[in-house]
């Protein structure tokens, strides 16, 4: 058997393993992620999964709705924002506190400027993990 047939085997060896193991219920896979943005005056999802809308709440704060509510509040959300303007008016995606809401059939995601002041941008991602 020569070199190259038996990388091949290995790889597809390799491949079925892997497949095997990353199933749709793992914990390192995303249960819902959402690409949007305020644009001329809406909202515009981009793409998503497991995300049934976002609603501008007000200037710079979202709500994020999921197609299937998680069982609790203990999953794990993170999200950027980029800037709609020049590299020097920066955006972040925070929680300011406990106002902004976690539930199992949502999240509210603020976009601020780096002065701390509540601004729409044009990209927000958010990812969700369970």
């Amino acid at each position: 058997m020569s070199f190259a047939t038996q990388l091949s085997a290995l790889a597809i060896r390799i491949g079925t393993e892997i497949k095997g193991l990353i199933r749709p219920e793992h914990p390192g896979l995303a249960r819902a992620w959402v690409n949007f943005g305020y644009v001329g005056g809406a909202i515009q999802i981009n793409a998503s999964h497991n995300v049934s809308g976002v609603t501008r709440l007000a200037a710079g704060r979202y709500r994020v709705t999921f197609v299937t509510p998680f069982a609790d509040t203990d999953y794990c959300w993170l999200a950027f924002a980029r800037s709609n303007t020049n590299s020097r008016n920066q955006r972040m995606a925070i929680a300011r506190s406990t106002t902004d809401a976690k539930t199992t059939a949502y999240v509210e995601v603020i976009c601020a400027t780096a002065a701390g002041s509540l601004a729409d941008t044009t990209e927000v991602n958010l990812m969700v993990f369970r």
